[in-house]
């Protein structure tokens, strides 16, 4: 190759250097790979020297992705002073001896040759001002050695170095800058120039170590030596007031910043923020950090404001209410005008609604259908068995392991403003020592009070208002009456048999033949074997007895399929219901074929649908004593005396005078190990009487219900559907009720309607001229008789 001093170096061997910017006039070693360690000891060996030109790669770039592209033009041609073999290859000692651009760059052999010439510094520095420069340079040399102890062998070279040059090649690879950076000093033509450079950079980092040294010992005066994590959150917290906020930053995860940009209340946000000055000043260790958090973690996944959503459609929430749930007419068509209501008022709720009725009559579901019909996000919690006012509101945040109430948890669950809230089991609140949960449900619940609710942890009012809240109960007995008062009641009162037989047939059969591995091409039911399951083996209001049943029925033929031995589909027929399911378990009570005088069909409700019951009675010789069995409640009791009452005023003056005195009246209510009560069985006790005392046998397939009072009025009763379908599965073929009962024969579905005859009375005098055909004097005697009454007509 020609001397440097020349205009052009002939064609060199390139040695790529990675991370480094070698400056001239200063000594270097660093790694290269194999390929240019063996080419670079060859000619050692073969000449005893050897040149390269040295160019810095530039910034992340991959040893494997090096080519022409990757380099940067400016660099120095190198003497190579020694090559050393090690395990990653080789590492070269050599000396910059001048400045160099490549003109041209080449690939040959898996090496890199560069063409160069020579970048001669322009010199515009006069000795006076180098010397200057020099003096300055070391200077700020020294200050940024002072803060390190030991820095002396670093510093007593340069003091002895008599050029910037030298400094720069021996003080750039140790400074905290860029690769790029350091290559725009290289490039520096002008030594006037290229030196102020250098004395900036050194100044500029001098100046950042005294920002740190000055917060270091603003912080070593406040906190202890020994705890380092207290002394970095001092540092920040010093930096953060140098820098006067500057950046923004909170320090605390981003707590400020989530804060800032949430939808939050005012209110909401002043308390989040100044909950958050403390959680900064006293630390991640400090014993209330965790609770702090576990706080601001709840302002900020709650939903303060109620985002956007589709209007409520009507015939799509009509429609989804008959697709998911069979029978329910009046519940569904009262669901539907309350969600009218609704939109008439712009989806603001104003009454929480309150499904009361047995259980699996499908009060769960149906504010699940509810949710669906809205398109709203659906929670629901369990209130059964708590008695914690806590429970309610949240606990305290002075407590440890404080939680917030059932009801903001659900609201950061449902993750939305306007859910629809299920308040499941609502009647089995209890009362303790802890409070009383259904007193605290009052604030939830009025539509008066919750657009201000106040959780105990939440410590700030949270708006209930847009939330649709449906309670669902067993029985309204349990439930405190300001509570009830508060609640849009809603009664469910079962289903009827034909009204379960199609919900299985709908619902229950596919969802279990799912539960199952099973589908319709390998199980099916027939229709008669579906209803003796409903009749024979199921005794309920709801139809959960139901579903257990028809999944005994799956796991039978799951067995079956398993083995092979059967061909599918696999069809159940009421004659092989005995063998799957065993015995009958469900004993109905049917109509007799005849009655003896003194027997009485009545009807009575259950809380799992209506019911018949007899009412026998027999007379002895005796002293005018009345017994009574079956385990009778006090109220039917008064009304056996009430009805003994009647029959001595009004059959005194019979041709045949029966003697009360001298005989003692015995009334039997089976089954007696069942206890019953109510003021129905009053017409019926009336009338087993009168049969007894005159010897009539009453009408077996004739059944009663209904009030009597001492003066001989009939009043009117509650339960009258479950009683007519008690009545019609019992093979009676007529009904004595109260005139004020009428009306109630609109929620009878019309099928069972047309099957009965219905007899409205409002005396006793009427009872007795239908049931026994006694036609008492003085009495006015109205009889009515109704074969399939039309709903429009009743």
């Amino acid at each position: 190759m020609q001397s440097p001093h020349t205009d052009t170096i002939t064609e060199t061997i390139v040695v790529p250097l990675f991370e480094t910017v070698i400056y001239p006039k200063s000594r270097a070693k660093f790694r290269v790979d194999d390929t240019v360690g063996e080419r670079l000891l060859a000619e050692m060996r073969t000449a005893g020297s050897a040149d390269a030109i040295g160019l810095t790669v530039q910034s992340d770039i991959d040893p494997s992705e090096i080519s022409v592209d990757t380099l940067y033009r400016c660099g120095n041609l190198l003497k190579i002073a020694r090559v050393q073999p090690t395990d990653d290859g080789y590492l070269v000692f050599a000396e910059a001896e001048t400045r160099v651009r490549a003109a041209t760059l080449t690939e040959k052999e898996g090496l890199i040759y560069a063409v160069c010439e020579p970048v001669p510094d322009v010199g515009d520095l006069d000795a006076e001002t180098h010397t200057a420069i020099l003096a300055d340079v070391k200077e700020v040399v020294r200050e940024i050695s002072g803060n390190f102890q030991g820095s002396e062998q670093f510093t007593r070279p340069i003091e002895k170095m008599g050029s910037v040059d030298q400094i720069m090649g021996f003080v750039m690879p140790f400074m905290p800058i860029g690769v790029a950076e350091k290559q725009g000093l290289l490039e520096i033509a002008s030594v006037r120039n290229r030196y102020v450079a250098f004395l900036e950079i050194l100044t500029a980092l001098k100046e950042g170590l005294e920002v740190r040294v000055e917060v270091a010992r603003k912080v070593s005066d406040k906190v202890s030596k020994a705890n380092r994590e207290a002394m970095l959150r001092e540092q920040l917290k010093v930096i953060q007031e140098e820098l006067n906020g500057a950046d923004g930053s909170d320090g605390e995860e981003g707590y400020r910043e989530r804060i800032e940009r949430s939808t939050m209340p005012d209110e909401v946000r002043k308390k989040a923020l100044s909950e958050l000055k403390k959680l900064e000043t006293g630390g991640s260790q400090h014993h209330e950090s965790q609770g702090i958090r576990n706080y601001l973690d709840l302002l900020l996944d709650l939903p303060w404001t109620v985002g956007e959503t589709k209007s409520i459609d009507i015939e799509e929430a009509r429609r989804v209410l008959e697709s998911n749930h069979n029978g329910l007419e009046k519940v569904k068509e009262r669901i539907v005008q309350h969600l009218a209501v609704m939109k008439l008022k712009e989806e603001k709720q104003g009454s929480i609604l309150l499904f009361a009725g047995p259980p699996g009559t499908g009060k769960t579901s149906l504010g699940k259908s509810i949710a669906d019909a809205l398109g709203r996000e659906y929670v629901r919690i369990s209130l059964g068995g708590v008695r914690d006012e806590a429970e309610i509101r949240g606990h305290r945040r002075t407590y440890v392991g404080a939680l917030p109430g059932r009801i903001v948890q659900g609201m950061k669950r449902a993750g939305a403003k306007n859910p629809v809230f299920i308040l499941d089991e609502i009647d089995k609140l209890a009362v303790s020592y802890s409070g009383d949960p259904a007193s605290a449900l009052l604030e939830v619940l009025d539509p008066e009070q919750n657009n201000t609710f106040t959780d105990h942890y939440l410590e700030v009012p949270y708006d209930l208002s847009d939330v649709l809240f449906i309670a669902t109960a067993n029985s309204l007995a349990t439930i405190p009456a300001p509570l009830l008062d508060r609640l849009e009641l809603i009664e469910i009162s079962g289903y009827t048999q034909n009204e379960k037989f199609a919900i299985a047939q709908d619902h229950l059969i596919p969802k279990v033949l799912k539960e199952h591995g099973l589908d319709a091409e390998k199980l099916a039911v027939e229709d008669e074997a579906l209803m003796t399951i409903v009749e024979r083996y199921t005794r309920e209001a709801g139809v959960r007895a139901l579903t257990k049943q028809i999944a005994r029925i799956a796991r039978f033929v799951s067995a079956k399929v398993v083995s092979g031995k059967v061909d599918l589909p696999y069809v159940v027929t009421a004659e092989m219901l005995p063998e799957i399911l065993g015995r009958e378990t469900n004993r109905q009570e049917v109509a007799r074929r005849e009655n003896v005088p003194g027997v009485v069909t009545g009807l009575a409700w259950t809380p799992v649908g209506g019911d018949i019951l007899f009412i026998e009675g027999t007379f002895m010789p005796g002293r005018g004593k009345l017994t009574l069995t079956g385990q009778l409640g006090d109220v039917m009791k008064e009304s056996a005396q009430i009805s003994l009452s009647l029959i001595r005023s009004r059959l005194a003056q019979t041709a045949e005078p029966f003697d009360f005195i001298a005989s003692d009246i015995h009334i039997h209510v089976p089954a007696g190990a069942t206890p019953k009560d109510g003021p129905s069985a009053g017409v019926t006790l009336f009338t087993a009487l009168a049969s007894l005392i005159t010897g009539k046998a009453v009408d077996p397939k004739l059944a009663m219900t209904g009030e009597v009072t001492l003066s001989g009025a009939v009043l009117p009763v509650g339960g009258i559907k479950e009683k007519i379908l008690a009545a019609h599965r019992a093979g009676i073929r007529k009904v004595i009720l109260p005139k004020e009962n009428e009306r109630d024969l609109t929620d009878v579905p019309e099928d069972v309607r047309c099957d009965l005859t219905f007899v409205p009375v409002e005396t006793v005098e009427e009872v007795l001229k239908e049931a026994l055909g006694i036609d008492l004097p003085g009495t006015v005697v109205t009889y009515a008789k109704n074969r399939c009454v039309p709903a429009h007509d009743l």
